[in-house]
């Protein structure tokens, strides 16, 4: 399987309050799973930087990321960015 790294942000109107976000968060999370069940969660983590969300994923299937990433986009009023991950010993190793 493929790890991916998604970067999140969301927009300014995406909520106003605490509570809103923990609705916003549980309705995207929702769809995801409903929509993607190709897709692996292995962690996703708060970030105190440019972006606001960091999402670890695997799949064996890019079009399942495409689709997260829409529903990251349209659900949760979010601009993404989304990296491959390749573990570093096995890049390392295809360098040979």
């Amino acid at each position: 399987m493929a790890l991916y790294v998604i970067l999140s942000r969301f927009s300014p109107e995406a909520f106003r309050t605490p509570k809103e976000l923990r609705e916003l968060a549980k309705k995207v999370s929702e769809k995801i799973k409903a929509d993607c069940p190709g897709v692996k969660w292995k962690g996703s983590y708060a970030a105190l930087g440019r972006f606001d969300v960091v999402d670890i994923v695997k799949t064996d299937d890019p079009k399942e990321i495409e689709k997260v990433t829409m529903i990251i986009r349209a659900y949760g009023h979010s601009t993404t960015e989304t990296l491959q991950a390749i573990p570093w010993k096995e890049f390392l190793g295809s360098l040979k």
